[in-house]
């Protein structure tokens, strides 16, 4: 080999060694710069040094999180308060990562990326920590507030008539949803305000189902001694009748009839105002006070037929509730074994 080749092959290794180190050189400037591109939690930290990006997310990242979440609800409006949070974020464990990603590829792809103006595409996920404990109790207390039961419709029955109550629109708010915005709200400055998600509740039973629910409903009052027939929640008939006298009370409340019977038996209480019938059967006849029709209702104590019309309109019976022949017949045909009966 050739003097000069030597020479040449020596300088060309020089050129290499010295092209090395000064790329070394070069890329050890860039040892804590970050990478244009790079971004923690939204924030663009391209160009900066690790302490400068560490300050960078504490203004623009850190401090807005102080702020209050707030969560709505039509007029309501609900607040997580940012001290009961204790937030906590881990700046310094942010700004490393980005480096890291800055450094990631080599230092020949790092060196062209840099002579060419190409970005790193890479974001880095808030390390961000939080009173967990804080936010149960915060979502507890909107669903507390928010939530509400679907109220059927009904009726309200009173001694001289019977009072529709409307149904309602139940309402609850989705927990899982509104958990994860309140989340990222926490992990964003950006979304500190929420609206909740919540869903309706229908009614079993609406206003319009009503009288398709109670197709008949009797109402006693006790002291106008009358019985009166509802069809379709609306009143049709009026009957006078007998209730029970001074200590033989007829039972006040709400019941339903609970069976029926033509020409009835009557099983005889035991008890003391029987006498000799006391704890016996009576078939039907002359000699049984039940007349034509039975509608038990609770505990003994019915609806029947009397032959006493003179007792009609007074307290005379032992506790059931007495009609004349044709109007106990009547009533009989028109409602049904479950009709509520409401007594006052």
């Amino acid at each position: 080999m050739g003097r000069k080749l030597q020479l040449s092959i020596i300088g060309v290794v020089l050129a290499l060694v010295l092209g090395a180190f000064l790329l070394y050189w070069w890329d050890s400037a860039y040892d804590q710069r970050i990478a244009d591109g790079v971004r923690i939690g939204g924030v663009d930290v391209g160009g900066l040094e690790s302490d400068g990006a560490a300050d960078q997310i504490q203004a623009s990242l850190i401090t807005p999180l102080q702020k209050n979440v707030i969560v709505r609800y039509g007029d309501a409006k609900f607040k997580l308060r940012a001290e009961d949070l204790k937030i906590r974020a881990d700046v310094e464990g942010m700004a490393a990562e980005a480096v890291a990603a800055s450094r990631e590829g080599g230092i020949f792809a790092r060196s062209i990326r840099r002579i060419t103006g190409a970005e790193v595409d890479h974001r880095v996920k808030p390390k961000i920590s939080y009173s967990k404990s804080s936010v149960d109790e915060f979502l507890d207390g909107v669903a507390a507030n928010v939530n509400r039961e679907p109220v059927d419709a009904s009726v309200a029955p009173t001694a001289g008539s019977i009072e529709l109550v409307s149904s309602q629109v139940g309402r609850r708010v989705d927990e899982d949803r509104l958990r994860r915005d309140v989340e990222r709200a926490l992990q964003s400055p950006d979304a500190r305000k929420i609206e909740a998600s919540v869903e309706k509740l229908e009614p079993q039973v609406t206003s319009d189902d009503l009288a398709d629910e109670y197709p008949t409903y009797i109402v006693v009052d006790r002291s106008n001694f009358s019985l009166r027939l509802y069809t379709n929640l609306e009143l049709e008939k009026t009957y006078t009748v007998a209730i029970g006298a001074i200590g033989y009370d007829t039972p006040t409340g709400l019941y339903h009839i609970q069976n029926k019977q033509v020409n009835p038996v009557w099983n005889v209480p035991d008890s003391d105002w029987a006498g000799d019938l006391a704890g016996t059967t009576v078939e039907p006849g002359p000699d049984n006070p039940l007349k034509a029709r039975w509608m038990g209702i609770y505990n003994g104590a019915g609806i029947h037929g009397t032959s006493d019309i003179g007792s009609l309109g007074s307290a005379a019976s032992h506790g059931c509730i007495r009609m004349s022949v044709l109007d106990v017949k009547d009533l009989y045909d028109r409602v049904a074994t479950g009709t509520p009966i409401y007594i006052a």
